[in-house]
Parts: structure tokens; C-alpha cells; sequence
């Protein structure tokens, strides 16, 4: 399954390479995992590993979880003040999916029932909500330290062998040995630093993301308090809101 996997992204680049290169780019990336030895197609798997990972998190974070809260709030904030709870619900309920707006639902389901009830509320919807905003984006690190590792590995056990195998050949044959040999180390190498390279890169950006979007569920689920509260002082409009604001 990998090796047809692999096949199919060697055709696709060879595709999209065409105009340029011709028919050379396959042969040079197949030759390339040839020479590498049978740990490149280990650190093939650990790729594909952060590639799905890496495709799932901005999947997940850029389209399912994600929500402008200002202008969110701002319709929340004008709703509640206005006395249509169950409107701000129903408009909660419209991104079944974002964290926002179930941390927002769980306060204002329990907006008439005091302070303290919203306050629980809304702190036990963010513990159970943020958790999986995060969720996948530390393995990216270990990942690169797989990919390095195995990378090392092949580059050593390609040094041995060719090291070891270099007392039993000719000596107009050792020249080309120690070339081979030497692609199969760099080549692990190469290869596995550049996917750690990329999940790193990855984990940056993505953890990045992860805690924007976490500051933003805990600080609207605050102002989300701070609206009610208002709104049990009195404040019946968004007008009143922007007044005091």
C-alpha cells in the first residue's frame, strides 16, 4: 500500500514537473529511495504519518472549528441584552461543530438560572470543548524525532555495510562501493531531516493556531459573563451595552 502510495506522488510530480524536466524527475526520486535502502520506505510511513496529521489538524482547525468571534459575539452580545436567549442559541446551534459557540450555548442554556450556575457552566464546557482543539498536534514533535532517528540509522547501517563489504571486493571495485555506500547514508539522512524539518514547521504554525483559538473561546466565554451580568443589572439593549462600554 505504501510503495503504490508513493508510486501514485511520483507520478503526480512527474505530471506537474513535465514542462520542465521531462521524464527524469520519476527516475532521479525513484533512484533516489533505491539507493536509500529499505529504512527510506520506513521513514515513508512515519510521512505519511505527519502528512495525515498535518492534513486533519488545518482540516479540522481552518473549516470545522472555525468561527469569527468578534462578529459572533457581537450578535450573542445584542441578542442577550435584548432578551432573545434563545435566539443567541439558535445561532450558537447554527456551528454545531465550533468550540466557541458550545462554550457560548452552555452559558446562555443556563443564562436565568444566577451568575454562579453560568459561571460553572461555561467552565466545564471549556474543559471539555479546548481539549480537542489541540488534540494530535504534539505528535508532529515526536515525529520529527522518529524521522531523524530512523534517518541516522539508515545512514549508519549504510556506512557499516559498505565498510564491512569493502575487505571482500577488488580494489577497482572499492571506488564505486564507497559511492554507493555513501548515497545510502546521505540519502537517509536528507530524507528524514526533511520531514522533520516539515513537522516542525507544522507544529509551529499549528500550535500557533491552537492557542489563538483557545485564548479566543476563554475570553468570549468571559465577556459572555460579563453580558449577562449586565443584562441582570438592567441593561435591556445593545445600546445600553455601548453606553457602558
Amino acid at each position: 500500500m505504501v510503495l503504490s502510495a508513493l508510486n501514485h506522488i511520483l507520478d503526480v510530480v512527474v505530471l506537474a514537473a513535465a514542462p520542465v524536466a521531462g521524464g527524469g524527475v520519476k527516475n532521479s526520486i525513484v533512484r533516489f529511495f533505491q539507493e536509500g535502502g529499505p529504512l527510506m520506505y520506513v521513514n515513508i510511513f512515519w510521512m505519511a504519518v505527519a502528512i495525515a496529521v498535518i492534513v486533519e489538524r488545518i482540516v479540522t482547525l481552518l473549516f470545522r472549528y472555525n468561527l469569527n468571534a468578534e462578529p459572533f459575539m457581537d450578535q450573542i452580545t445584542k441578542l442577550v441584552l435584548q432578551g432573545n436567549v434563545d435566539r443567541a442559541v439558535k445561532l450558537c446551534r447554527a456551528a454545531p461543530n465550533a468550540p466557541l459557540a458550545k462554550v457560548i450555548s452552555a452559558g446562555l442554556t443556563r443564562a436565568n438560572r444566577g451568575e454562579m450556575e453560568v459561571a460553572k457552566a461555561v467552565e466545564e464546557a471549556i474543559l471539555e470543548h479546548t481539549p480537542p482543539i489541540q488534540t494530535r498536534i504534539p505528535w508532529l514533535w515526536s515525529l520529527a524525532n522518529i524521522a531523524t532517528l530512523v534517518g541516522l540509522i539508515g545512514t549508519i547501517v549504510g556506512l557499516i555495510g559498505t565498510f564491512q563489504a569493502l575487505g571482500n571486493v577488488p580494489a577497482d571495485q572499492k571506488q564505486a562501493l564507497l559511492s554507493n555506500g555513501i548515497s545510502e547514508a546521505m540519502n537517509n539522512t536528507a530524507f528524514g531531516l526533511s520531514i522533520a524539518v516539515t513537522c516542525i514547521v507544522a507544529h509551529l504554525f499549528l500550535s500557533s493556531y491552537a492557542k489563538r483559538m483557545v485564548d479566543t473561546v476563554e475570553l468570549s466565554a468571559l465577556k459572555l459573563e460579563n453580558i449577562l451580568s449586565r443584562r441582570a443589572a438592567g441593561e435591556t439593549s445593545a445600546m445600553d451595552y455601548e453606553k457602558s462600554a
